[in-house]
């Protein structure tokens, strides 16, 4: 796996530095994705593997640099204390739009970064020509990052029950949500 060099920054908001992430961050990737509370609503809880974290996970996120200027995953930092929080995406989908994603520490819950995070990504996803829709998903019984995405100004659209092992509350489904580049340019005049 090829390293990308320095940490660039991609993105700064009042208290947060979106940045490329390097393979300086396999611990990092590996501590976020070890925590119970984390996975929860992603695997039931399961931690992440190490080795799928250094070998498939980081290469990929990596990846999106040599592809995309504005589209990929990014290591998120509390500006003050230069700690890592999370990350957050812009994943490509030709087809569909951006998909908005996050995940957080639990450490970093709680202190409005999710929805600073949010804005954010959604601000540079608009600033590209072409975007005219932003989408999310998360489990239906996942209510904090339902109000978040609210919050961001995303609308529900349906609900739907991806092929995947069941986990608790996954009877209840998946939730997509969206914002057009209309609705998103008429909350900002």
């Amino acid at each position: 796996m090829r390293d990308p060099g320095p940490m660039r920054t991609f993105l700064e908001t009042e208290r947060l530095v979106l940045r490329r992430f390097t393979e300086r961050d396999t611990d990092n990737l590996v501590g976020l994705d070890s925590d119970p509370e984390v996975m929860r609503y992603i695997n039931g809880g399961a931690p992440t593997p190490p080795e799928q974290v250094r070998d498939e996970i980081l290469p990929r996120l990596l990846g999106y640099y040599e592809r995309f200027a504005a589209f990929g995953c990014w290591a998120v930092q509390e500006k003050e204390s230069g700690d890592f929080a999370g990350w957050g995406s812009l994943r490509p989908d030709p087809d569909a739009g951006p998909e908005l994603g996050y995940r957080l520490r639990r450490a970093a819950w709680g202190r409005g970064y999710a929805t600073e995070l949010g804005e954010a990504l959604l601000r540079r996803a608009f600033a590209e020509p072409g975007t005219e829709r932003v989408w999310a998903q998360t489990m239906a019984v996942n209510v904090r990052s339902r109000r978040v995405l609210e919050k961001l100004g995303l609308r529900y659209v349906r609900t739907f029950w991806p092929d995947l092992e069941p986990i608790p509350g996954s009877a209840e489904g998946d939730v997509e949500y969206e914002v057009t580049r209309g609705d998103w340019e008429s909350t900002k005049d």
